[in-house]
């Protein structure tokens, strides 16, 4: 067994324990497939020992991958408080500054914050991260993050900025063909709009005594904008963000008395990065900003 190793070949190990398959290892480091399948079997042949079962389903992880996991991620512990150290040295704002966003903040709300931002940071680039996933600032992924859950992790500093107010909606030229619901309880009789795997709307319509019907289901996809481009097209109702309905006037919002909870939105930032000129200077920016656009 050789004990030197690429730390390289480590990150890529725990990436791939992390997400489950080659494909969206790569993609969370940004590196190739092969790149990743790589250096697995390298490090396989390194230490002597079998660290993943490969199935069509993705990568399974052995016992062997399990026992080294603690000390690979000490070790990656280490690499990032190294890394954070020398960011936070830097004393300048001139520089990019890497953001996290879900897809609908980060198409919809965030391009004309980041156009008043690059009138008052000029020196600032900014790198945005789209993802529906939870990027890892611990593992610098990104440097500040908007998420719709409070992160557990002490050594975060989480900001609630805002809600997301959430409206059921339906395009007028809908509306003239359907009707309009007057009341929740007609809602089940219109064609939905909803998700796939993230059967969130259909819990709600079950907690509120009204199951749909799946031929109601007219159309299903974990894609929010996919859902909203729906609506838009008036394929039926949708319930969708408020920042997204008011931007499109042939879109009404239906029943004004319906009470759909609203998603927190946190604006987080690493405690130590905070301390980065830079970073500090865009974080504050979002925490002006932000609230006015939601």
């Amino acid at each position: 067994m050789n004990t030197r190793f690429d730390w390289n070949l480590v990150r890529s190990f725990l990436a791939a324990l992390d997400h489950g398959s080659l494909l969206a290892a790569a993609r969370a480091l940004g590196a190739a497939q092969p790149t990743i399948g790589r250096h697995i079997s390298e490090l396989e042949r390194q230490w002597g020992t079998v660290l993943f079962e490969r199935t069509g389903r993705g990568l399974v992880p052995t016992e062997a991958a399990l026992r080294v996991a603690q000390a690979a991620r000490a070790m990656e512990g280490g690499a990032e408080a190294v890394s954070r150290q020398l960011a936070a040295r830097d004393a300048t704002e001139a520089g990019s500054v890497r953001i996290s966003a879900s897809q609908p903040i980060a198409c919809f709300v965030m391009p004309p914050l980041l156009a008043r931002m690059r009138l008052a940071l000029p020196q600032v680039q900014v790198e945005l991260v789209v993802s529906n996933a939870v990027s890892n600032l611990l593992r610098r992924e990104a440097d500040i993050a908007l998420r719709m859950v409070q992160p557990q992790q002490q050594s975060l500093v989480a900001r609630r900025i805002g809600r997301v107010a959430l409206s059921a909606c339906a395009h007028r030229d809908y509306l003239a063909r359907r009707g309009t619901p007057s009341q929740p309880a007609e809602l089940v009789q219109h064609a939905l709009v909803a998700g796939d795997r993230d059967e969130t709307v259909q819990e709600g319509f079950r907690a509120a005594g009204l199951p749909v019907a799946q031929e109601q289901l007219v159309l299903r996809t974990d894609d929010l904008i996919a859902q909203w481009q729906a609506v838009r097209a008036g394929i039926g109702i949708g319930f969708v963000a408020d920042y997204l309905s008011r931007a499109d006037p042939q879109v009404t919002r239906l029943l004004p008395g319906l009470k759909i909870p609203s998603l927190p939105l946190w604006l987080v930032v690493h405690r130590e990065i905070r301390s980065n000129r830079r970073i500090r200077s865009v974080y504050e920016f979002l925490v002006r900003e932000l609230p006015g656009a939601l």
